[in-house]
């Protein structure tokens, strides 16, 4: 990258960075969800939104502002969450059935709206980081499966690889609309894009059952960064 790009690029990330804390937003990566919106109109007022990976809770700030006093938004991590008002937090495992029953219960019924800017602890691999980004998409459809509405959306973020067109046909399977997109907030040289699909089919009946105890974790890091 030239010395001028460079800078352009630092210029841009730090304003992202400094205009959440003049907003108190949690985190930079709030502007790409809002930029999201903007253009493909993911939130309406009184929906229904669950937001995987959520911590520190940038991604919970925006939909709760979007969806108004009517809406509900839930967000869940393995890590806490500080309070937001509004907003209800599940500290628990995405892929664990008793998870999804708690969100179901806090949504009241079926999302709306499925969100997940999950990212996986970088190893140093990208082509591991790619696939593990994947997965992780992959829990979110899953979550989908379970918790999200015919006729809902989801927005979910993946590093950019050989597995992504067999990710889309996933994902094509189970929405009317699936498009990518990089929002103008994201860095020039991140690998990273959001895919948002819309109009979900709600083809499969996904029962909840207990899962077990030595049944493997995903591996994630939250979002965004505190600031």
């Amino acid at each position: 990258m030239a010395l001028h790009d460079r800078w352009v690029q630092e210029r841009k990330h730090e304003h992202y960075y400094k205009l959440a804390k003049k907003l108190n937003y949690r985190s930079r990566a709030s502007f790409k969800l809002m930029q999201i919106d903007d253009r493909f109109g993911i939130f309406r007022e009184g929906d229904s939104v669950v937001d995987l990976g959520a911590s520190p809770g940038g991604w919970l700030q925006v939909a709760k502002n979007r969806v108004g006093d009517e809406g509900k938004v839930v967000g869940v991590d393995l890590r806490h969450i500080r309070p937001l008002e509004g907003v209800t937090t599940i500290i628990g495992d995405i892929t664990e059935d008793s998870t999804m029953i708690k969100l179901l219960e806090a949504v009241g019924g079926k999302a709306d709206v499925v969100l997940s800017d999950m990212a996986p602890n970088i190893g140093g691999s990208y082509s591991t980081d790619h696939a593990r980004s994947v997965e992780l998409c992959m829990y979110a459809v899953d979550v989908c499966d379970r918790i999200l509405k015919k006729g809902g959306k989801m927005v979910v973020k993946v590093f950019m690889g050989d597995m992504m067109d067999s990710l889309i046909k996933e994902l094509e399977s189970r929405f009317a609309s699936v498009k990518v997109h990089s929002p103008a907030a994201s860095r020039d040289t991140s690998s990273e894009m959001y895919i948002i699909s819309k109009g979900f089919l709600a083809l499969k009946n996904v029962e909840l059952k207990d899962l077990t105890e030595d049944e493997k974790k995903p591996e994630f890091v939250s979002k965004g960064g505190n600031i």
